[in-house]
């Protein structure tokens, strides 16, 4: 086939790449996933219809493989044929020695155990009895055939079904940054980021287009950035700002089990026009001041919105570009009304690893006294004292009820009612109907002693709020919003609303296409890429005008002293027709060297 070489594909050669993604997704969670194992390769080359012999599977799978990729995979179904039932027939015609159209078990086992992937007895016994349909220990295989072709076609249609039906699969199919509704009502934006895969160095190949089509269809973009430690701050903290009138709330971005990051957004209401010095910034905590913590170092932002009755009339109104040392910036004048505040970072430095170090045991949460009672360790309690500060949204040392709720979703997806609550009450310090700090500590050591000392649960609750098995805070990032008025009193309250990761989508989206022009990739003038270059960050986006959707190969190993939130320096965005997308943020590793940041987007052919 000559598809990845021509402009226009045919339908036929959509078809293809069609039916290669669906067998492709029926054995991996996405494109972007790396075959990484001789069985591995032979299920999903199972799945595409092929039944591939030991020599065929060492022939792409020598001594030297590590992995092959989605563009691997494709090559290999254009050079290997589908089994078809003819060529069944002619095997088992073969083996059917008295001519009588039936095959015994032996000559099954046989067959199956010298054609295809090696079976073993047990798993030729389960195809034979299912195969067997009159039960008399031998097989019609005429019949079988037309089933194996028969199943191999369904197998085949119900992938493409899938692919179809499931929005969210063809999104995230090659990694494409996208949004992802909340667990719970709370609101949560997310960004995707596949992590699980590296750009192929081996001479095999690869996803990278050849340089004929990289010549006909790309867009090159290369930008310095000079380092933080020369660039003045833009807003200094204005003069007489404690006189200024004051409203602060926290939150927290957490990872979440898919890679896609999570958090609450909020309401800021201001009661009249006035000057607005505006921040967000990684949240430090109490019980470790002396300690570097790594969150530290996330990036964070903050978009308004104004808070309109309808989608339309939600509009992008500013958000947080300038920085100085961990906290985002943004001064000017905001008119009366309320907005919507909306956290963001990249993705960037915030990314998933292990929550268990295998080298180190585990921290111990709770163990028995002297008199044989259960009680919490010191270094559990220092973690529940930091959970306390992070849900206390506040600040004010105490959790309401809705404050307490919003840890409860995290943590175990259900909510205390009222009832509840007044139990707590009885049990547990409390003051002015709010959980004590001390109170949250007896909580979760009834809980403990509830189980008779099994941690199990409390690991749970850790884990979901971003802790590792050594009790550190490495997939999550607690942060401050901080709103300064200079003539009237803001207020602030957290916000649950469904369209939530729709408003982040669109106010990334608007802030990097107001602020940078569209470019066109060659030879398609209805495909453009925006690169909106921030003071600390750049921001790609990629628009399809087009009718039908378009996958761009992004290559960033130009770039230096870079990070991207794709976790990869070469990856495939797919955008659906007529949609905008983000492609990725980019970051400096090391904020206190210049950076450059050099990215070839490439169209693929009918991916």
């Amino acid at each position: 086939m000559s598809f990845q070489e021509s402009p226009h594909p045919s339908e036929e050669d959509e078809a293809f790449y069609m039916q290669c993604r669906a067998a492709y997704l029926a054995v991996f969670r996405s494109s972007l996933t790396n075959i990484t194992s001789k069985q591995h390769l032979c299920r999903v080359l199972h799945q595409a219809g092929r039944n591939p012999s030991h020599a065929t599977l060492n022939k792409y799978w020598t001594a030297t493989t590590s992995k092959l990729n989605f563009d691997d995979f494709c090559e290999i179904l254009k050079h290997e044929e589908k089994t078809e039932e003819s060529e069944l027939m002619r095997v088992f015609k073969k083996m059917d020695v008295n001519g009588d159209g039936y095959i015994t078990h032996s000559e099954l086992e046989k067959a199956l155990i010298t054609r295809g992937e090696k079976m073993t007895k047990e798993e030729v016994n389960a195809i034979f009895s299912l195969a067997d349909i009159n039960k008399d220990g031998k097989l019609h295989y005429a019949e079988f055939c037309r089933l194996f072709a028969s199943t191999v076609e369904q197998c085949q249609t119900a992938a493409l079904e899938r692919l179809e039906a499931d929005a969210k699969l063809k999104r995230l199919n090659f990694g494409s940054q996208s949004y992802s509704p909340p667990k719970s009502s709370l609101s949560s934006a997310t960004q995707r980021v596949d992590s699980d895969t590296t750009p192929k160095k081996d001479n095999r190949s690869s996803s990278r287009p050849s340089s004929a089509r990289s010549r006909r269809s790309s867009l090159s973009s290369s930008i310095t950035m000079t380092s933080s430690s020369t660039k003045a701050n833009k807003f200094p903290e204005p003069s007489g700002l404690q006189g200024w009138h004051h409203s602060f709330m926290k939150g927290c971005f957490f990872l979440e089990d898919d890679g896609s990051i999570s958090a609450l957004q909020y309401q800021l209401h201001i009661p009249h026009t006035t000057t607005v010095y505006l921040t967000i910034q990684p949240l430090g905590l109490s019980h470790r001041p002396d300690k570097s913590s790594a969150w530290m170092t996330v990036d964070t932002a903050l978009f308004v919105m104004s808070a309109g009755e309808t989608k339309e009339d939600t509009n992008l109104v500013c958000f947080t570009e300038s920085k100085d040392k961990e906290k985002y910036i943004w001064k000017g004048e905001l008119n009366a009304g309320t907005y919507h505040l909306l956290p963001f970072t990249s993705g960037c430095r915030l990314k998933k690893r292990s929550k268990k170090s295998p080298s180190s045991k585990p921290v111990e949460l709770v163990y028995r006294t002297d008199i044989e009672e259960l009680d919490l360790t010191r270094e559990f309690r220092e973690v529940l004292s930091d959970i306390f500060e992070i849900i206390d949204l506040d600040g004010n040392g105490l959790l309401s009820l809705e404050e307490y709720n919003l840890f409860e979703l995290r943590t175990s997806g259900e909510k205390c009612d009222k009832e509840a609550w007044a139990v707590c009450k009885e049990n547990f310090d409390m003051r002015k109907n709010q959980l004590t700090r001390q109170g949250f500590m007896e909580l979760n050591l009834m809980e403990a002693t509830e189980k008779d000392g099994d941690p199990a649960d409390l690991w749970v609750t850790l884990e979901a709020m971003g802790y590792n098995r050594m009790l550190e805070l490495v997939e999550a990032c607690p942060f401050q919003i901080d709103v300064h008025c200079e003539s009237t009193q803001p207020s602030i309250q957290p916000l649950s609303m469904d369209s939530g990761p729709k408003l982040l989508n669109q106010a990334l989206q608007k802030s990097i296409t107001a602020r940078t022009g569209a470019k066109a990739l060659r030879g398609h003038d209805n495909v453009f890429i925006y690169t909106y270059k921030g003071e600390h960050r750049i921001s790609s986006l990629i628009t399809n005008k087009t009718n039908q959707r378009v996958t761009v190969h992004v290559n960033n190993e130009q770039s230096r002293n870079c990070c991207s939130s794709r976790g990869m320096t070469v990856f495939a965005v797919e955008v659906p027709a007529r949609t905008k997308m983000v492609c990725q943020h980019v970051l400096p590793i090391n904020e206190k060297q210049d950076w450059i940041y050099s990215c070839v987007e490439t169209i693929l052919p009918g991916m």
